[in-house]
């Protein structure tokens, strides 16, 4: 029955934000924070998870810390017969890609791309630009994160505000 309107409370807030938080977070843990037992916490985990709200559990790591030192966004031009579903079986391919959208205005898509170094980041290019469908790339090289807290910049996710 996945994808069904389901009701969704507060407590369940609670409880995905505390997941957010720290997916590693035992049941108990997270009931004796939102003032649940820690079955009642399971039940609404697993019910959440079957209804596709909570679609998975996840590690997030600073690139750096395995040498992955350069970053880039990727403005992908297509050829007009390159649809969103093409584009995201050729990305999948590509470790380097940690994200990748359509988009609105110019281009077709946004990659974001982390690499060791230039050299590793140029042969990339190389290999994104060779698929029969991409007509042009412009790149951006990432000098500085402004915001450090974001999750582009390896940081953990921040604690959601409890409601």
């Amino acid at each position: 029955m996945a994808n069904q309107s389901v009701p969704f409370d507060d407590l369940d807030r609670k409880i995905v934000a505390a997941l957010v938080a720290n997916a590693r977070a035992s049941f108990t843990e997270i009931g004796a924070a939102i003032g649940l037992s820690a079955s009642a916490v399971k039940r609404r985990v697993d019910r959440m998870r079957e209804n596709d709200v909570i679609t998975g559990f996840t590690t997030t790591v600073r690139p750096a810390a395995l040498g992955w030192r350069t970053e880039a966004y990727v403005e992908v031009y297509c050829d007009s017969a390159a649809p969103p579903r093409r584009i995201a079986e050729v990305v999948r391919d590509y470790p380097e890609i940690i994200a990748a959208m359509t988009v609105t205005g110019g281009a077709d898509a946004l990659l974001h791309v982390m690499a060791t170094d230039v050299d590793h980041f140029e042969e990339v290019l190389e290999r994104i630009r060779a698929e029969p469908f991409i007509r042009k790339t412009i790149s951006y090289m990432v000098l500085s994160h402004l915001l450090t807290g974001s999750p582009e910049a390896g940081a953990t996710p921040a604690t959601p505000p409890t409601q």
